[in-house]
């Protein structure tokens, strides 16, 4: 017999048990290897459907809160053939725009609460649904009353539209990459209004004023339909205390303030049996109320807006310059068809499609504002963007009654390119300075500032060019003569504002959590 004990007889037995371990070692990595491949595939594929899903919901919020915001500047070139087709004066028909503003106003500030409170699907839901219910009302208006009627629950819509697509596009998208969305969302607060009197100076020019509603209606409810079936839920709600006291408060403080200001700019006639001066006054009053009451209820995280934004240095010199910029944007927007009218002598249409390429220049930009943001920061956008929009309101001191229309649609163009430089980034470095439990009341914050900037912006470009026009005619000029100067008086007034801004500018930062890449300093 063999003797199996000998070395090589061992050596030949112990083979196959080496080999077998050996493969069974081979045959357990290869396991991992695919189970680690497979569990990675699917968290790639859950990426990409969440990346999906969430580039849905922003589309459907971009598109839905452009149609909204073109509402509030589209009825600006309308009002003559409404005081013909409804028999009503100027002072009567400036509600349809007034109103509008003011329900904005009042409405916005509460959204802060509403977007805690509510999930995102019905909280889009109710905001669609008060504008299509009001684009019907006013488009079917038999008289003045329903049409303010209309309008009023529009603003409503509207005044929830914005705050909503802001906190929810914090909440999806990552720091690194918010510029591009921001640029998008620059497109709705500044195209949309720009643009409005263009697109209602071609529908008035073939069509009657009620198919600014009709045609804006199907879009509204597709919007609606579409955001109701496919919109998730992508923030979590919780429980938040409802302060009955500061939404009175709120709404005597922003309310009287728009309301104020756009009287003021209106010629500063009497309100009633009350000076045009008084609704500034009682706003101003409830607005230090207001404040001082969110900063006590703050304290336990009740506050109807959280003002512990405004403890972000960046969150608070952004809103300056924002508030500097949104003047500039709804005093020029006010101003120039004045000037282009009374003055150049052109028709509503031929005004209106001369502001147009001002806001499709402004539209087409902001994307790549955006990217460049991401990029580089604030530095490279805010400066430049300041010293061009400061420029061009410089240049809109000059203008005579013998100014060549080409001249100023390029200066136009101008203003839109430096605007479109700095909103985005102001939108960016302002949110993205607070902490994700305040997006929601940084967004309020945010759509308020727009709405009583842009009042007090066309407040104070009106005044100043009433105020020196009726002087200068008192003194024995001419009209046209004197309306040019009260122009330029105005566009001197905003040029002076402008130069803030650009201080400002130097002191904007990127926030800490997005500047993975941006050169030191921005």
């Amino acid at each position: 017999m063999p003797d199996n004990s000998s070395p090589d007889v061992q050596i030949a037995s112990e083979a196959p048990t080496e080999v077998f371990i050996e493969n069974n070692s081979a045959r357990a990595a290869e396991s991992s290897a695919r189970a680690a491949e497979s569990e990675t595939s699917a968290s790639e594929a859950e990426e990409r459907r969440l990346d999906a899903r969430n580039r849905l919901v922003i589309g459907i919020l971009l598109v839905s809160t452009f149609i909204v915001i073109l509402n509030e500047t589209i009825m600006s070139v309308a009002l003559p053939k409404l005081m013909v087709s409804l028999s009503i004066p100027a002072e009567q028909a400036q509600w349809v725009t007034t109103a509008f503003m003011l329900t904005m106003a009042v409405v916005i500030p509460i959204t802060g609460y509403l977007l805690q409170r509510f999930n995102t699907k019905p909280v889009y839901i109710a905001a669609m649904s008060f504008f299509s219910i009001g684009t019907l009302l006013a488009a079917s208006a038999p008289g003045f009353d329903m049409l303010i009627v209309g309008r009023v629950i529009q603003a409503c819509g509207t005044a929830i539209m914005f705050p909503l697509l802001i906190t929810t596009v914090m909440t999806l998208v990552p720091p690194a990459s918010r510029g591009r969305t921001m640029g998008n969302i620059s497109i709705v607060i500044s195209v949309a209004p720009a643009i409005g009197p263009t697109i209602s100076g071609l529908i008035l020019s073939v069509l009657d004023w009620r198919w600014m509603f009709w045609l804006v209606l199907p879009i509204a409810v597709v919007a609606l339909v579409l955001g109701a079936m496919r919109i998730p839920n992508v923030t979590t709600p919780r429980k938040a205390p409802f302060d009955v006291l500061s939404v009175i408060l709120s709404a005597f403080g922003f309310g009287g303030l728009v309301y104020g200001l756009t009287t003021v700019g209106g010629g500063g006639a009497p309100v009633g049996w009350m000076p045009s001066w008084a609704p500034l006054v009682i706003g101003g009053i409830a607005l230090a109320l207001f404040i001082l009451r969110q900063l006590q209820l703050q304290r336990g995280d009740k506050a109807l807006l959280d003002l512990r934004t405004f403890l972000s240095k960046n969150f608070t010199l952004s809103i300056v310059m924002f508030a500097i910029s949104m003047m500039a944007l709804f005093g020029t927007l006010i101003l120039l068809p004045i000037y282009l009218q009374n003055v150049l002598g052109l028709t509503t249409l031929s005004t209106g499609l001369l502001l147009l390429p001002g806001g499709l220049v402004m539209g087409a930009l902001a994307p790549l504002v955006g990217r460049i943001y991401d990029k580089r920061g604030t530095g490279v956008l805010l400066i430049p963007g300041s010293i061009i929009v400061s420029a061009a309101l410089w240049s809109l001191t000059m203008v005579t009654e013998t100014t060549p229309v080409w001249m100023v649609l390029i200066v136009h163009i101008v203003l839109s390119v430096g605007l479109a430089l700095l909103f985005t980034p102001l939108f960016s470095a302002s949110l993205g300075s607070v902490k994700p439990s305040l997006y929601s009341h940084g967004s309020a914050v945010v759509g308020t500032i727009q709405q009583v900037a842009g009042a007090a912006g066309t407040a104070l470009f009106v005044t100043i060019m009433s105020t020196r026009a009726t002087n200068l005619v008192i003194a024995g000029d001419n009209p046209v003569l004197a309306q040019v100067d009260g122009i330029r008086a105005a566009f001197l007034v905003g040029a002076i504002i402008s130069i803030g801004a650009i201080v400002v500018a130097f002191f904007v930062r990127k926030p800490a959590d997005s500047l993975e890449g941006v050169p030191a300093g921005h």
